[in-house]
């Protein structure tokens, strides 16, 4: 009983050691890149909002893994935010209220110089940032959740989409891992 309770309690710190680990960018670094707004989300999920139609979709395509959350690894789907500009590139998976007919539409595609950006420190450490486009369309409104250790939440709303939310991480500018 007492080993096995050990063996249980080592498995749990690995697990959590592990994670600390392997962390995207060190404390320091996710401060100062994200003070300076200077960085860029990769995401590397998507989780649409509806993820019961996403999965009965996926569920009649061959070679279904099944759920509703999209594996994005190993893309380059991602939001570079500098100072003065916001480029993002991000697929989108829901419900679109208005259809296009140009496929290269889909998605949030966009680039802009003209948005506000306010970024909030937690209590518990990490930030909220919160991105509004004022001349794109659909002018989305991007919610980032950071942790101190560089992962991120990016919720995305706009007046034609669903809300989506994609997981990731942060890197420096120029850094993608």
């Amino acid at each position: 009983m007492i080993m096995r309770t050990f063996k249980k309690l080592s498995f749990i710190f690995l697990a959590l050691f592990a994670f600390q680990a392997n962390a995207q960018t060190d404390k320091a670094t996710t401060t100062k890149i994200v003070e300076e707004k200077n960085y860029t989300f990769v995401a590397t999920k998507a989780i649409p909002l509806n993820n019961v139609d996403i999965n009965n979709i996926l569920s009649r395509m061959p070679g279904n893994t099944g759920g509703g959350i999209i594996n994005l690894s190993g893309s380059t789907y991602d939001v570079r935010i500098t100072p003065d500009s916001v480029i993002a590139y991000l697929p989108y998976y829901g419900r679109a209220y208005n259809a296009t007919l140009n496929g290269d539409d889909s998605g949030f595609k966009f680039a802009t110089k003209n948005f506000t950006y306010t970024s909030k420190k937690r209590k518990k450490g990490g930030w909220e940032v919160v991105i509004n486009t004022k001349d794109t369309k659909e002018n989305p409104r991007l919610s980032l959740s950071i942790s101190e250790n560089g992962y991120g939440s990016l919720v995305i709303t706009s007046n034609n989409k669903q809300s989506i939310t994609y997981n990731g991480y942060i890197a420096e500018n120029g850094k993608k891992n």
